[in-house]
């Protein structure tokens, strides 16, 4: 099986930052992590190339810090990365995201399966997995728990995918994608040879003219979602009252207080 998988440096949640200007995320200079569903992504893709054999391919879209991203996930044991960067993705939201992530899946040529952690926790909107999925014209199989088989040969995989209120076994063609949740694996440690293997490993640099990217469909241009305001909202001041007595008492003088405000007669 070949099996690409798309990862996210995200800031650190306990030190993030807001550019004022444009409103969007300070990556640079800031301390940052992998994606947490992005590590259940890489191992669960790792998983599959120890079952069925075949390559990982890990891609991540970011500045050029990014890569350290990537460098953990080939100290995790994947077989090759790339870093598409460029001034021209900064701001992009995630249909430019999607865009420009497709775009260069598509041109490091055909995968039997992409994986995607479900969302990424600076944006929460688990919105670029599907985005790509609708991109390459693959099936998307979203918040998977399991996956229950695949046959490479016959280009079939059956997955479990986990609901609000219980769960569901889809069964779909390959090629597809699809995004994980945490309870699908336990990512493994990096070992000390996976480090040093991947301090030496030279990762591509992917630009916006390298993958043929439309300058009108990337970064901010690219992007049909503003974001006008950035504010934490006013601390709320204390207040309030508490009814005692038993319950029937404080019931009777809670429905006198609702009535006395008039706003239910």
């Amino acid at each position: 099986m070949k099996i690409a998988v798309c990862v996210k440096q995200v800031p650190d949640t306990t030190d993030v930052k807001i550019n004022p200007e444009t409103n969007t995320l300070v990556r640079e200079g800031v301390a940052s992590i992998m994606n947490p569903f992005d590590e259940y992504a890489v191992e669960e893709a790792l998983l599959l190339k120890e079952k069925h054999g075949g390559e990982v391919h890990v891609v991540t879209m970011g500045p050029p810090q990014a890569v350290d991203v990537l460098k953990q996930a080939l100290a995790m044991g994947v077989d090759k990365a790339y870093l598409v960067s460029d001034r021209a993705f900064a701001g992009a939201d995630t249909l430019a995201t999607a865009y420009t992530l497709a775009l260069t899946i598509r041109g490091l040529g055909e995968f039997d399966l992409v994986i995607c952690g479900k969302q990424a926790i600076d944006g929460d909107t688990a919105q670029v997995g599907p985005g790509i999925a609708t991109r390459l014209g693959m099936p998307q199989l979203t918040y998977i728990s399991r996956v229950k088989s695949v046959d490479p040969a016959a280009k079939r995989i059956v997955v479990e995918r986990l609901l609000e209120h219980g769960r569901e076994t889809v069964e779909s063609s390959l090629p597809a994608l699809m995004t994980v949740v945490k309870d699908i694996n336990k990512p493994r440690p990096v070992s000390l040879m996976g480090i040093r293997k991947a301090s030496r490993a030279e990762i591509p640099v992917l630009t916006a003219g390298a993958i043929g990217a439309d300058e009108n469909r990337i970064g901010l241009k690219g992007s049909p979602t503003w974001v006008t305001k950035v504010f934490s909202p006013e601390a709320r001041g204390g207040g309030g009252e508490i009814l005692g007595g038993d319950l029937p008492e404080a019931v009777s003088a809670l429905a006198d207080r609702i009535m006395g405000t008039k706003l239910v007669k």
